[in-house]
């Protein structure tokens, strides 16, 4: 399947495209900078956040005040891996790891947006706000089905600017309008909530470099994620539940997250917790319904 996707909770929403076996499409960060070394320098967080003109550098540089953001400078698995708020002085000595950075800790929405562009040009945008969990962990996200003016004239200048030459998907998080993080590709978290013909238009973008999708029935969905405490090896729900969960009114798919065979150490996760599934859905209580009906499987 060219439409390059490693994590089996993921292939449901691709198996079925009609992707050429030329085309790749990435859906992982490390396919994403093999192939686009032209561009790959966004995934340098650093170089995102002072191009924009906010004040940061690597650990070794002190801050000159405080609270700020700690994070790895490069960070292809995600997840919030190494990163957290610096309050003082004596944080930052504590936190100094080689290869990391502060910035200023913004306020504001958290955004994960997803643009198609076509030579650094937007021709499509879908954003998901961030409702923030505990400890660099999310309780869901929701999908909109609108727009989101500041950020499509803010970062739509920036990809103009910065990404001329670059065709394909882009996943731009913000905060408070100010981008933290790039990555050239698209959120794979929640393709089936950017309705039908998302994918097909997704694979001519790669294939022919144009953009067909209008999505004007698009609707507001939902991404609830279930976390369960580290330290633990969690199993894999029977089938007839996840099937149960399926077919409850307003739910969309259920993914689950983690892989049974590997420890749990060698999964990417942040400090509040071990993510065990994501129920994608267009009610958000139903899907609220639905991941207690997992956290029992996963409790137990």
């Amino acid at each position: 399947m060219p439409i390059c996707e490693i994590d089996p909770w993921r292939v449901q929403y691709f198996e079925t495209a009609n992707c050429p076996a030329h085309v790749f499409i990435p859906t992982e960060d490390s396919d994403a900078w093999l192939w686009n070394p032209n561009h790959r320098w966004v995934y340098d967080k650093l170089a995102v956040a002072t191009c924009q003109g906010l004040d940061a550098a690597p650990h070794g540089i002190a801050p000159t005040s405080y609270p700020v953001f700690s994070k790895p400078i490069y960070n292809l698995k995600g997840m919030g891996v190494g990163s957290r708020t610096l309050h003082s002085a004596t944080d930052y000595e504590a936190a100094y790891r080689p290869g990391h950075m502060w910035m200023p800790l913004l306020e504001g929405e958290h955004v994960s947006s997803d643009v198609a562009l076509v030579d650094g040009r937007p021709n499509w945008w879908g954003h998901a706000n961030g409702i923030a969990g505990n400890d660099g962990t999310f309780d869901y996200w929701e999908v909109r089905s609108g727009a989101a003016p500041a950020i499509e004239t803010s970062a739509g200048a920036w990809c103009r600017h910065h990404l001329a030459g670059y065709t394909g998907m882009a996943n731009l998080e913000t905060i408070g309008g100010r981008i933290i993080e790039v990555h050239l590709r698209f959120a794979d978290q929640w393709p089936d909530l950017y309705g039908d013909g998302w994918v097909d238009s997704l694979v001519r973008l790669y294939e022919c470099g144009e953009w067909t999708f209008a999505g004007h029935a698009r609707r507001t969905g939902y991404s609830v994620v279930l976390f369960m405490p580290h330290g633990k090896r969690y199993r894999h729900p029977p089938r007839d539940l996840v099937e149960q969960v399926c077919a409850m009114d307003g739910i969309s798919s259920v993914q689950v997250t983690f892989h049974e065979t590997v420890s749990p150490e060698r999964h990417a996760m942040p400090p509040g917790g071990f993510r065990v599934a994501i129920v994608n859905c267009w009610d958000l209580a139903a899907a609220k319904r639905a991941r207690a009906l997992l956290r029992e499987h996963f409790a137990a």
